[in-house]
């Protein structure tokens, strides 16, 4: 039987270092709604929805024909957004689909890899892709540690490992599409904000200190969120050679 994948997108009005981000214009379209219809390029996803806590952003994603959930003002991170938007659709899916809604260049194929990869290791009740990139101190880019299994065993915006002895070493980047198991996405939002979530400021941690499996296959590619002016400068610039976006840019 074939399961069914729900794609959610969480995103808020608020940002402390670019405000309103969401709604910031790249070629054409709002930046949510750019992240809204590569996902709609997925070919494994049933159905995509942003959710949000704004009606500002409610209605930009409507009037771009794409689907919306109002969430609370309250959450503390994402995970707990897309948790109240799939528990609103009152509709049962295998598989729950958090896909960044800071990543206008999100990629639809490393989207249908994440699911494929959690329907082959279904015993794992998170999955997070990873890409190697060269050792980085920026502390806006989560790094992963995991064993020879691809089970995840910590994540930091420190550079983990630390390159004691090799200086031009790679290091695991945290991608921002991550597949839930909808119990594991229910345990998550139960649960509250643990000791090294709340040091790292990464969300994952209190997966990991709850007990949940989490499994990190590495892919290749580029990837980046848009946090700050000068990510947002460069996203506009990558546009006018995305391949995906010309897929979308006239619909």
């Amino acid at each position: 039987m074939k399961k069914k994948i729900i794609g959610l997108i969480p995103t808020r009005l608020s940002s402390k270092r670019l405000p309103a981000k969401a709604l910031l214009p790249i070629n054409g379209y709002p930046l949510i709604v750019h992240v809204y219809k590569r996902a709609k390029l997925s070919k494994l996803l049933d159905d995509v929805f942003v959710c949000c806590d704004s009606k500002k952003i409610f209605d930009v994603v409507k009037n771009y024909g794409g689907k919306a959930l109002l969430t609370s003002k309250k959450h503390l991170n994402g995970t707990e957004r897309i948790a109240e938007g799939y528990k609103s659709l009152k509709k049962k899916y295998n598989y729950v689909v958090d896909i960044q809604g800071d990543e206008p260049l999100v990629n639809p194929n490393h989207i249908d890899k994440v699911i494929k990869y959690h329907l082959k290791n279904s015993d794992s009740d998170i999955v997070v892709p990873s890409l190697k990139i060269r050792e980085t101190f920026n502390e806006n880019i989560v790094k992963i540690v995991k064993d020879n299994n691809e089970k995840v065993l910590y994540f930091s915006r420190s550079t983990i490992p630390f390159g004691f002895k090799n200086k031009n070493k790679f290091v695991d980047k945290h991608l921002s599409i991550i597949s839930f198991k909808p119990n594991a996405l229910k345990l998550f939002t139960k649960s509250k904000q643990t000791k090294l979530e709340k040091i790292e400021g990464v969300e994952l941690l209190r997966a990991l200190e709850i007990g949940l499996k989490i499994k990190s296959p590495s892919f290749f590619g580029d990837s980046f969120s848009v946090d700050v002016k000068e990510d947002y400068i460069k996203a506009k610039i990558k546009f006018d050679t995305d391949k995906f976006y010309k897929l979308y840019r006239d619909l």
